[in-house]
C-alpha cells in the first residue's frame, strides 16, 4: 500500500481571498488522505478550521530578526524528522523558509503578481493561479518551471441569509460586495455607483483600513439608511445568495476568487476588468464587465441587471458553467498532487 504524501504548508497571511482558498485546498487534502503540518501567523480566525487536519507551529515571520533565525531552524528539523514530500511556501515572503538542499518538492504558490525573484532561489517550481503571474515570473527571468493552477470554491451549499436580519426589504434590489476595504479592492467606486440607483439596497462584508473613509462616502451621498458594513462575517457566501447582484469593483485583482464564490451562490457577477476576471470572465455571457474607476458604467450595469430578468438569468447559467468547465475541486487537487509526486 502507498504511504500517504506530506505536505508542509508555510502561510503568513491575514484574512481574505487567499487565506480562504487556503482553507479550501488543505481540507480537499485532507479528505485525499494527505499528511500536512503548518506554519502560520498566529492568532488568525481560520486556524480552527485547520487545526484537525494536521499541527501548527504558529509564528510570526520577520526577515531581520532572532524569531526569524529560530523560525529557519525549527522547519530544518520538521523537515529532518517528518520527511515531507512537499514543502509549500505560500505567498512570496514565506519563500525565504524553503530548504536550500534538494529533497522534498520546494514550490511557491503565487496568488499575486511577484515584483522580483530573489525570494525563490531555493524553489524547484512556482505555481500561480493566472496565466498573468506565471508571464509575470518568466519575465522576471524565471528559467525553472512555473504552472498555472487555477482555485476553486468549497462545497458548501449556499443558503441566503434571512435579509430581515439587517433590516432589509425582501423586495429591494439588493447589491452585495465583500473584501478588504482597502483602495486597489475600490469599494469607494462601488458606492458611487449604487448612489445611482435609488431604492438600491448595498451590503458590504469585510473590513480594513478605509472603513472610516468609506462610511464617511455613504454619508456623503446619503445611502446610510440603505447601506449595511457587515464586518467579516463567517460564511461570505450566505451573504452573497441573498444579494440580487454580486459586484467586485477591484483596480487591482489577480484572479477574483469572489467571482467564483458568487457564481456558486447562483447570483449575477458585475466585475471590473481587473487582471484575473479579464482572464476568465466572459462580457455579457458569465458577467457584466465594466472599465476600472468607472462609476458610471458600473451604474447601468447594475440598472441592467436590475431591470432585464432574461439577462440576470443568462449570466447565471453562464457562471455556473464556467465554474463547472474550469474550476472543479477535483481538477485543482490533482494538479497539485501532480507536482507533489514530482510531475512536473
Amino acid at each position: 500500500m502507498t504511504a500517504p504524501k506530506r505536505i508542509l504548508h508555510m502561510h503568513f497571511g491575514t484574512d481574505g481571498g487567499a487565506e480562504r482558498f487556503f482553507v479550501n485546498l488543505v481540507t480537499a487534502f485532507g479528505e485525499r488522505g494527505v499528511e500536512q503540518r503548518f506554519i502560520t501567523r498566529p492568532n488568525r480566525d481560520w486556524l480552527s478550521e485547520i487545526s484537525p487536519l494536521g499541527p501548527i507551529l504558529e509564528s510570526n515571520f520577520r526577515l531581520a530578526s532572532p524569531a526569524s533565525l529560530l523560525l529557519r531552524w525549527r522547519v530544518r528539523q520538521m523537515i529532518r524528522h517528518w520527511q515531507p514530500d512537499a514543502v509549500m511556501a505560500w505567498m512570496s515572503r514565506s519563500s525565504k523558509l524553503l530548504p536550500r538542499k534538494a529533497g522534498p518538492v520546494r514550490l511557491t504558490r503565487l496568488g499575486d503578481y511577484p515584483r522580483h525573484l530573489k525570494n525563490f532561489r531555493n524553489n524547484d517550481l512556482i505555481v500561480g493561479n493566472t496565466p498573468g503571474i506565471v508571464q509575470t515570473c518568466v519575465d522576471l527571468g524565471w528559467e525553472r518551471p512555473v504552472h498555472v493552477v487555477s482555485n476553486f470554491v468549497r462545497e458548501v451549499e449556499p443558503v441566503a441569509v434571512d435579509r430581515a436580519m439587517l433590516e432589509t426589504p425582501k423586495d429591494a434590489f439588493l447589491i452585495v460586495g465583500t473584501g478588504r476595504f482597502i483602495r486597489r479592492k475600490g469599494f469607494d467606486t462601488l458606492i458611487r455607483a449604487a448612489a445611482r440607483l435609488p431604492n438600491a439596497w448595498l451590503w458590504l462584508a469585510g473590513d480594513g483600513e478605509r472603513r472610516a473613509e468609506l462610511e464617511a462616502l455613504v454619508d456623503e451621498l446619503g445611502l446610510r439608511d440603505r447601506t449595511r458594513f457587515l464586518g467579516w462575517v463567517e460564511e461570505p457566501l450566505h451573504y452573497v445568495a441573498a444579494g440580487d447582484v454580486y459586484v467586485m469593483p477591484s483596480r487591482h485583482e489577480p484572479l477574483g476568487n469572489v467571482i467564483l464564490e458568487a457564481w456558486k451562490a447562483q447570483t449575477p457577477v458585475i466585475s471590473t476588468r481587473a487582471e484575473g476576471p479579464s482572464w476568465f470572465a466572459s462580457d455579457e455571457q458569465d458577467c457584466l464587465l465594466v472599465d476600472i474607476d468607472d462609476d458610471d458604467a458600473m451604474a447601468s450595469a447594475l440598472t441592467r441587471v436590475r431591470d432585464d430578468r432574461a439577462l440576470a438569468q443568462q449570466l447565471v447559467a453562464g457562471g455556473t458553467a464556467t465554474l463547472e468547465a474550469r474550476f472543479t475541486k477535483d481538477r485543482v487537487v490533482d494538479q497539485y498532487l501532480d507536482i507533489v509526486e514530482g510531475r512536473y
